[in-house]
């Protein structure tokens, strides 16, 4: 006993210090093993978040193509093959090349220059009407399923992750809206169609005034003269007037409401339309309309020169010898979307492309 009192009394500092350093080692392995556990386990989210995320990211690549094939299978062929009719019918050239034609011998010189000069007229009228029609009406419907199709799949990322009995208090799309909305694309043919006619000739009119029948016309000056009666429609009016041959007028009380200043209850119709004209109107929308009227026009111009006899549009032709060949081309403008290939170079650019995928990927969730 005398021996463990001395010997504590002789080493009671060195155990003191022996048993806090095995006590701090002790303690900091506990913590340095605590950490290592919560680091391997954040590690293991981390991980599961990126792999939810990139797969989140393929679906939704895979759902975004998936509406591009929809479009340009489905719904651009039908909305071509009605404007097609619409203007072949609204614009009817025929009547005015068979009074040339049975008036031969018979008609005075005035009256054979009106007519010209209406064929002139009636002939530019319908081929620009058709370029511009055909462009934004393409335009305007992948804009419309880009912004369906991203409510849709946000939808359904809703539900999946919502119990049965709250999945009615979602604000979901339902199938008549979604039909409503996509119907709507029919406005420029059903209800637009005869004011676009009368502008777009306003504007024809305007540019080809001074323009004689024996004028020579070149490669470049019809390319020159189509984009200065684009500019001049486009420009005729209030700022983005061309919007209200897409879709109905807009209704401001319930864009009032759709931004909360009104209690009044708006369908998600409502809603989709009015997305649909801030997209119209936004600057980055028609910087793709521009690009794509002058890409449309450039290759149209080229098409023309190519099947003009001996290549006469390149070295030029007289206005009045130009005439039938801008109503050959007519069919080429409005063909089928799959066969169109005036649209497919509008579709392959790569401005018009990353501005649908923004535009699929930033819709409001």
């Amino acid at each position: 006993m005398d021996f463990v009192r001395g010997f504590w009394s002789k080493h009671r500092r060195k155990v003191f210090v022996t048993a806090g350093c095995l006590g701090s080692g002790y303690l900091l392995y506990k913590l340095y093993n605590s950490h290592t556990r919560r680091l391997a386990d954040l590690q293991r989210q981390l991980a599961n978040d990126r792999e939810h995320d990139e797969n989140i990211k393929a679906q939704m690549k895979a759902h975004f193509e998936n509406i591009q094939m929809i479009v340009d299978s489905t719904t651009l062929p039908h909305a071509m093959q009605c404007l097609s009719i619409c203007i072949r019918e609204e614009i009817d050239v025929s009547s005015v090349m068979e009074r040339l034609n049975k008036g031969k011998g018979m008609l005075s010189q005035s009256e054979k220059l009106q007519l010209w000069d209406e064929l002139k007229i009636l002939s530019f009228t319908r081929m620009v009407l058709s370029l511009w029609s055909v462009t934004m009406l393409s335009l305007y419907i992948r804009v419309q399923v880009n912004i369906l199709g991203r409510h849709l799949y946000v939808d359904t990322a809703r539900a999946l992750g919502t119990s049965s009995h709250l999945l009615e208090e979602l604000d979901l799309i339902d199938r008549d809206d979604e039909q409503k909305f996509l119907s709507s694309a029919d406005f420029l043919v059903t209800n637009a169609m005869r004011s676009l006619i009368s502008n777009m000739q306003s504007a024809v009119s305007e540019v080809l005034k001074g323009m004689q029948l024996k004028d020579v016309i070149t490669t470049r000056v019809l390319q020159e003269t189509v984009l200065r009666i684009v500019d001049v429609f486009m420009c005729t009016g209030s700022p983005h007037h061309w919007v209200d041959y897409l879709m109905m007028p807009q209704d401001t009380k319930l864009s009032r409401n759709i931004s909360g200043s009104s209690d009044e209850t708006v369908t998600k119709f409502h809603q989709l339309m009015v997305e649909t004209r801030q997209v119209l109107t936004s600057t980055e929308f028609t910087d793709i309309v521009e690009i794509s009227l002058k890409c449309f026009t450039d290759a149209l111009v080229e098409e023309m020169e190519t099947q003009s006899i001996a290549g006469g549009l390149a070295t030029g032709m007289p206005l009045a010898k130009m005439l039938p060949q801008i109503e050959k081309t007519i069919p080429l403008i409005t063909a089928d979307p799959g066969k169109n290939r005036f649209l497919q170079l509008i579709r392959d650019m790569s401005e018009v492309q990353l501005f649908f995928t923004l535009l699929y990927a930033s819709m409001p969730q």
